[in-house]
């Protein structure tokens, strides 16, 4: 089970349940595939509604592999991610208030 005040967020993939968090290895890589910015200009184009389906792919891999998993972004082309486009959006929007919100703000 995720654990919010960890900054974990559930994510279900072709059927199996995975737990996504930002750390801070993780947040390096997303950090090195952002094509311009910094963290900041992401978590600014999230909260302008300014997002592309990039920035979610970018930001499910990293909570991903910051959950342990070894996979790829190329690895979820096909993927089913339960709730769709909308539930990746979702758990990415999470990601980044876990990581980043105000300290006890866990999401929801």
């Amino acid at each position: 089970m995720a654990n919010p005040w960890a900054g974990e967020v559930a994510l279900t993939i072709d059927g199996e349940r995975h737990v996504c968090k930002l750390t801070l290895g993780a947040l390096a890589e997303l950090e090195a595939e952002l094509d311009t910015g910094s963290l900041i200009d992401l978590v600014r184009r999230f909260e302008g509604g300014d997002l592309s389906s990039r920035d979610v792919l970018a930001l499910v891999v990293a909570g991903l592999r910051g959950g342990g998993w070894r996979g790829a972004a190329a690895d979820l082309l096909s993927a089913e991610i339960e709730g769709g486009p909308v539930g990746a959006a979702r758990a990415a929007a999470e990601l980044l208030v876990r990581a980043f919100g105000p300290v006890g703000q866990a999401g929801g």
